[in-house]
This record gives structure tokens, C-alpha cells and sequence, in this order.
């Protein structure tokens, strides 16, 4: 039935985000015409939540220990806020080149990737 998801990041900078996809993350890719990148994406995890307002979707990273992922971001020179404790995790927002920005959190919850497998 579901075979996969496909996101898409609308960025002001592409290339820039392509650098940062290709070369930071080091994510593996393939061009899929026209210099469009497709990149190959970690384990996901996919949740749903009550809203109030306008339906919205985000995308987060998700890492193991958030102190040495920023450790080795910030290596490459992506800029972070502040760790911020929100109860169900570690949070930051990476702030990339041409001011895109990009949530990463060390979950405190439960993860299908770590309860089911990866």
C-alpha cells in the first residue's frame, strides 16, 4: 500500500539547503531532473496532533544525543538556538544559510524507530 513519504522543505536559499542536505547531513541523493535533488531520508516517524487553528505540518530532525550532534553541527558552522527541555524532548532549531531553519529534538518519548525497530 504506503511504499514511502515524500516531504518537501520550500526554502528562500535551495542550493544552500541542498549544501547543507548533501554536505552536512550527508545524505545520500540522486538528481532527479532539471538539478532537483532527491535525498534518501533517515528512519521516520510520523505523528498527528490536535490543533485549534489552521492545520500546519513541520518537520523535525531527531538525534540520539542532542549534545554531540550540535557539537558536530556547529563544526560546519550551522548555527543553533538555545536547548530548550519541552517535556516530551531536547529541542533546538538549526538555523541555516539563508536563514532557513530547521527543528532538531532528542526525543523523551516513546519511538516507534527505537520501540519496533529501525
Amino acid at each position: 500500500m504506503i511504499t514511502g513519504i515524500h516531504a518537501i522543505l520550500y526554502a528562500r536559499h535551495s542550493k544552500e539547503m541542498y549544501e547543507f542536505l548533501k554536505d552536512v547531513l550527508d545524505l545520500r541523493y540522486v538528481d532527479a531532473g532539471n538539478g532537483r535533488l532527491f535525498f534518501a531520508a533517515p528512519p521516520t516517524e510520523l505523528a498527528v496532533h490536535d490543533t485549534n487553528g489552521d492545520s500546519e505540518h513541520q518537520l523535525w530532525l531527531i538525534c540520539d544525543d542532542i549534545a554531540e550532534t550540535l557539537e558536530q553541527l556547529e563544526k560546519t558552522g550551522i548555527k543553533t538556538t538555545p536547548v530548550a527541555d519541552r517535556g516530551w524532548g531536547l529541542a533546538t532549531t538549526l538555523e541555516l544559510t539563508g536563514g532557513d531553519k530547521l527543528g532538531l529534538y532528542e526525543p523523551k518519548h516513546l519511538s516507534p524507530l527505537t520501540q519496533l525497530g529501525r
